[in-house]
């Protein structure tokens, strides 16, 4: 997946609505990051790491229960 062209520099987004943080280089966050940057309720960190993303009070998505 390629980054969105205005977040080349960054690898982490954040959902200002849910407190969520997205990893844009991961492909299975491509639809949930699409609608974050349309919706325009988005932060990206800076330094890009996940630890200032927890810093800043934004966590992981929970994985997906597969009762498969």
């Amino acid at each position: 997946m390629t980054r969105p062209s205005r977040f080349e520099e960054f690898r982490y987004l954040g959902d200002k609505r849910t407190q969520r943080v997205y990893d844009l280089d991961d492909p299975a966050n491509a639809a949930v990051v699409a609608e974050l940057i349309s919706s325009e309720r988005f932060l990206a960190f800076s330094p890009d790491t996940i630890a200032e993303a927890r810093n800043r009070g934004y966590r992981a998505p929970r994985p997906a229960f597969d009762e498969g």
